[in-house]
């Protein structure tokens, strides 16, 4: 054959091999292309692709050892009894590391009591090291001269105690005793605040270190030493001590990420009807596994572990096994092999795995808890409580895996997301633009207990399960942005998942403490009633604005305000120091708006100032090198250290202003919220003063609302491109009265601006004359998840119509349509469906969402939501009287028993407010003739199969022609409409016809959505409208068919 006549057959193989894709399911396309990449392995056996690159021997005295660092923990030496600090790392060639850090010992800071000397020392540490009562755990007290954060002191030091330690563990113990008084030769009760003595011994190590989170480490040649580790299954394990190893600053050419195997899985239990699988009873019937290497779009290893046989899948590794307890070992021993760097997953921290390590103990599996890098240390599942001002209320548990950091997706993106639900089904929809197959946990068991077939399924189902976070963390970039918030800040990769905000800004702060030589106190976190005015809202000037309206912005506003009036701790002054230095006003020192004194920069430049100016121009750096690069992974993280330091720099002001934190400081929150208003106050006059006819400008222009760090000027001007020059020339104008680096920035028009309220607008936006770039809200039901679908689509349509198509009485029209259609009970129930946060249980007031979490615990306590979960929920029709938390019920539920909806409650309780909010401003008081009128008049309410006076009724058969109740003998008409009965059947027929159709439509769409057209639909998603359009439909057609069968007799 010739070469023309082979490339002919090549091309038409292609072809027909992406028509066979195109027609397969998407996810089984997915993994066959996913097979052509691999193809050129050949490897007839994968598991040769689980282990890591082998490790390529060095002589240590010649070469450094360098890797990036992903997790780190402490231990105690138990022949020294002192800390070592264990790094866990990759190298650039992808070997695993772990890195032993000796020598570092902790240490804190008190104050030396008037007249302490030097000779005092020995005394003192004798009565404090009794105090411990932990043996002679003090190494040394040195002599230091010190200067405290709080406050300006003129640059005077005073005389500290360095109090350095063995044991971490006693800080505490030495903090209390010198903190309740301790007495020693000529010193009697000496009680004294502690400095540092609240730092975690790790994040001390990391701070006088200069290493962050996640940066690259390097071990000098002739510096280290290799270890026979027999506990450890990394490839290279040394130790170093500490003021050997360089720290690299993750920038330039160490902002790299190295190699990282990130493994991503999803199990499936086999439960019993009704009832949530549990560990102790319930088996672990497959494990689906897929390892990517960070930087590369497709897993390298796509694996499924199935109890009993499974058919083949393309693309995919499927290992089958007769014994459970196999299947757990196998799994186990495939961890350990391919040695993941990030494990990640949809709640694997709260069902997956303690559900694996229950399931294994429970078995007996005696090697399955060791997942981590230690072969010693087992892997366990512990309660934990989270609670964040930022974050809210969490119950997770917390899972130790040595070495390997995890990422739970679902952690992410409840800490990162609002959404109105978090069931991976929603997640994928909103981030990914697709569905997948939600099987529900009964159904899994009749799929395992069939044949090879029905175990391929959920194994395809599994594997996609497994594949979503994976894809998810990707297309979020959730790892990359979490590395770079972790080196921007300094904390341990795993703290940002486990603690909350502040801990970000500790870090920072020892760190620049540390290199201007200033100590922190350690306060309690005790809040108090101390409260300080928020920022400013200029009162809006409600109405619907047909005319560009220009938004002025301060950039950076908060951060902004702190360096350029210099407000900090250690800038912070009382009027005692104001008189020892004979500091003069506005030239030494500058008073707040809120009456708080600073010093100024030509005294003394503050630590947060630095910190931010630090910020802000590495932000800077990131934003020019990103425009620069054209690498796609180098730009993600640059993207992702530019929106890091942008937090970080944001999150400044919060931490002075917590007050219960680890170092509140209302004098400087207070003082940056009054500098805010002023600002707001003077852009206003200015804007005002300026642009007025009486100056030459065809129009006055008027600030018809301002908020916190942005004003909206109406300069009078009917184009774009005047409001578009006005505002740039305002900005300009407005920034040379304020203090640099304090900068206006033009930024948007809105046009037309519908302004409703304070915090409560919406409007075309505008950043270019010739198109707008999308419809903005704020504090709208578009944007707001506690309210059902339905409010959110009108208010959507409705501001589309006013906005885009300029057509209120188009929007009027059609509000009322829908009114008089959820009146009617023809609003899909999807539309109706409510969803809250389960924060707490114990709320000062009954709620909805809780009272029904509690009666459907009652009733299946698997699938009850649980704390931290969204409660999804409709208000169903109850007595007089009867309040609206009695009210709430399961939607399937709902479904299932034909209960009706209260259709007045949506309306008075869900859509009228937000309606008037939007078209009061527009028609005034007319607005409420859309809740009243002929469309509100009909309302249809169906019957109810349970609960109320059903429970007692006697269901009499009544004609299908004329109502009235039926004789014995007749089944579906009476002797008067006998002579009707085919017409009546016809139409009875039609509308089940009817029914069918809309029926198979809906069951092809979710056909396709579960990735096949020839096999039955298990779906059971909550989140998806479908499902429950396909659920109701299903009942009408029960319910259509029994009304059919009636004419059997006829």
């Amino acid at each position: 054959m010739s070469e023309d006549a082979h490339a002919i057959k090549k091309r038409r193989m292609n072809s027909t091999k992406a028509a066979q894709l195109e027609s397969q399911p998407s996810f089984l396309a997915d993994l066959e292309l996913l097979q052509e990449t691999n193809q050129a392995t050949k490897l007839n056996d994968p598991s040769l692709l689980w282990e890591r690159p082998a490790y390529r021997s060095t002589d240590i005295s010649t070469e450094s050892l360098i890797f990036q660092q992903i997790e780190a923990d402490e231990y105690m030496n138990p022949s020294t009894q002192t800390p070592v600090v264990r790094f866990y790392g990759i190298t650039e060639a992808g070997n695993s590391v772990i890195c032993h850090v000796t020598g570092f010992l902790p240490y804190f800071y008190v104050p030396a009591p008037m007249g302490f000397k030097i000779e005092n020392i020995p005394a003192f540490k004798s009565s404090l090291e009794n105090g411990i009562e932990k043996g002679s755990s003090i190494v040394k007290i040195e002599w230091k001269l010190k200067e405290t954060i709080f406050g300006y002191h003129g640059g005077e030091k005073s005389p500290f105690l360095k109090i350095t330690l063995k044991d971490p563990r006693n800080i505490a113990a030495a903090k209390r005793c010198i903190e309740r008084g301790i007495s020693f030769a000529g010193f009697s009760d000496f009680v004294a605040q502690t400095y540092e003595s609240n730092l975690a011994y790790l994040l001390r190590f990391m701070i006088d270190c200069h290493i962050t989170g996640a940066n690259w480490i390097e071990l000098p040649a002739g510096t280290y030493h290799r270890r026979n580790d027999l506990n450890s299954n990394a490839q290279v394990n040394v130790e170093i001590s500490y003021d050997k190893l360089i720290s690299h600053q993750p920038e330039g050419d160490w902002s790299k990420i190295a190699p990282l195997r990130i493994m991503s899985f999803d199990i499936e239990c086999a439960g019993r009807k009704g009832i949530f699988p549990e560990a102790k009873v319930d088996p672990v019937i497959q494990i689906a596994t897929m390892v990517t290497v960070q930087g590369e779009s497709k897993p390298f290893i796509r694996n499924v572990m199935v109890l009993n046989s499974c058919s083949h899948i393309v693309g995919t590794h499927t290992m089958s096994f007769d014994r459970e307890e196999k299947l757990l070992e196998s799994w186990s021993e495939f961890v350990r092999k391919v040695d993941p760097d990030v494990v990640i997953g949809y709640n694997t921290s709260n069902f997956d795995f303690p559900y694996l390590l229950d399931r294994a103990k429970h078995l007996g599996v005696l090697k399955f808890p060791f997942l981590g890098r230690l072969n010693d240390i087992r892997t366990e599942a512990k309660d934990t409580k989270f609670s964040s001002k930022a974050y809210g209320n969490r119950e997770n548990k917390a899972i130790n895996m040595e070495g390997r950091l995890q990422l739970d997706m679902l952690q992410v993106m409840q800490r990162d997301y609002k959404l109105r639900s978090y069931t991976l089904n929603a997640v994928c929809a909103q981030f990914l633009g697709e569905q997948k197959e939600d099987v529900h946990h009964s159904i899994i068991t009749e799929l395992q207990n069939g044949n090879e077939e029905t175990r391929r399924r959920l194994a395809i189902y599994c594997l996609k399960d497994a594949y979503l976070p994976q894809r998810l963390m990707d297309k979020l970039m959730c790892l990359i942005n979490y590395i770079e918030m972790a080196r921007v800040t300094g904390v341990p990769f795993n703290y940002l998942l486990a603690r909350g905000q502040q801990i970000k800004v500790v870090s920072q702060l020892f760190r620049k403490a540390l290199e201007k030589d200033f100590v922190i106190p350690a306060v309690s976190s005790q809040g108090n009633e101390d409260q300080y005015e928020g920022a400013t809202v200029i009162e809006p000037r409600k109405g619907y604005y047909d005319v560009p309206i220009a938004t002025l912005d301060f950039a950076s506003l908060y951060p902004s305000i702190m360096m350029a009036h210099n407000l900090c701790y250690t800038t912070l002054l009382t009027p005692s120091i104001i008189q020892k230095f004979n500091l003069v006003k506005d030239v030494d020192y500058v008073v707040t708006p809120n009456n708080d004194a600073f010093v100024t920069e030509k005294k003394r430049k503050g630590v947060l100032p630095i910190i931010l100016t630090d910020l802000l121009s590495a932000r800077k750096r990131a934003k020019a090198d990103l425009k620069k690069e054209t690498d796609p992974f180098k730009r993600a993280v640059l993207d992702g250290r530019q929106l890091a330091l942008k937090i970080s720099a944001n999150s400044v002001y919060g931490f002075t202003g917590a007050t219960v934190g680890k170092l509140p400081c209302l004098q400087i929150s207070s003082s940056v919220t009054a500098y805010g208003r002023v600002m707001i106050e003077r852009t206003k006059q200015e804007v005002e003063a300026t642009y007025t006819v009486e100056n030459g400008y065809p129009y006055t222009a008027e600030v018809i609302y301002g908020d916190t760090d942005s004003v909206m000027v109406k300069f009078g001007v009917k184009t774009l491109e005047e409001a578009m020059k006005y505002g740039r020339e305002a900005a300009a104008y407005v920034t040379t009265k304020f203090e640099q680096p304090i900068k206006l920035e033009f930024e948007k028009v809105y046009f037309p601006y519908l302004l409703i309220n304070k915090k409560r607008y919406a409007g075309l936006y505008w950043t270019k004359p010739d198109k707008y770039d999308k419809m903005d809200t704020k504090g709208i039901e578009t944007v707001r998840r506690d309210n059902c679908r339905l409010v959110q689509s009108v208010i959507d349509t409705c501001l589309r119509k006013i906005l885009i198509d300029r057509d209120v009485i188009g929007a009027q029209e059609y509000t009322k349509q829908i009114i008089s259609d959820l009146l009617q009970n023809k609003i899909d129930m999807a539309q109706l469906v409510i969803t809250k946060a389960l924060s707490k249980t114990d709320y000062a007031n009954k709620q909805a969402h809780v009272e029904l979490a509690e009666r459907m615990k009652q009733r299946d306590a698997g699938s009850a939501p649980a704390l931290g979960d969204r409660v999804a929920y409709v208000i169903i029709k109850g007595g007089k009287g009867v309040a609206a938390y009695d009210k709430s019920e399961d939607p399937l539920y709902v479904l299932e028993k034909n209960i009706p909806i209260d259709t007045k409650y949506y309306l008075d309780n869900q859509l009228s407010k937000p309606l008037l909010r939007i078209f009061e401003p527009i028609l005034g008081e007319k607005a409420g003739s859309l809740l009243a009128g002929d469309h509100t008049r009909t309302i249809q309410v169906s019957t109810p199969s349970v609960g109320g006076l059903m429970r007692f009724a006697v269901k009499t058969a009544t004609c299908l022609g004329c109502k009235t109740p039926l004789k014995k003998g007749e089944s579906s008409v009476c002797a008067n409409c006998k002579g009707r009965a085919p017409e009546l059947y016809q139409k009875q027929q039609n509308i089940v016809n009817t029914l069918e159709v809309r029926f198979s439509r809906l069951w092809t769409q979710c056909q396709r959505c579960q990735g096949s057209l020839h096999q039955e639909v298990l779906c059971t998603s909550k989140d998806c409208p479908i499902f429950y359009m396909r659920k109701k439909v299903q009942k009408e057609i029960q319910d259509s068919s029994a009304t059919l069968d009636r004419f059997v007799d006829w």
